[in-house]
């Protein structure tokens, strides 16, 4: 089964909901502004495909942190820094049988699902 981690207000998670409805895939969505993120996941996503891939500098919440917050961040600061500010995981996170994609590339995702 997969599994949609996201925000369901976010567009790319829309996006992405919508693309996986319209292939048939079933798959379960955990919203992780309401249920979290275990620091066990945090830790294999980040290893899989690292902080710069996992962590979202982009957005305001990450903007908004302290610039002591903001640097040097290794995998164990990030890891703290998602667990406190889910909103901070790049969206869509996917957990499949074959491994994790990160984000929303139609491409990417049509040859992985």
């Amino acid at each position: 089964m997969i599994r949609l981690y996201g925000i369901p207000n976010c567009d790319t998670v829309k996006k992405a909901r919508k693309w996986l409805d319209a292939k048939g895939v079933d798959y379960a969505f955990h919203d992780f502004k309401k249920e979290g993120v275990s620091p066990a996941k945090l830790k294999a996503w980040i290893a899989l495909h690292g902080v710069d891939t996992v962590l979202n500098r982009r957005g305001t919440t990450f903007r908004k942190l302290s610039d002591e917050d903001r640097a040097d961040i290794d995998e164990a600061k990030a890891v703290r820094l998602l667990e406190a500010n889910p909103s901070m995981i790049k969206r869509p996170v996917v957990e499949h049988d074959g491994g994790v994609l990160v984000g929303f590339k139609d491409s990417e995702w049509e040859a992985v699902l």
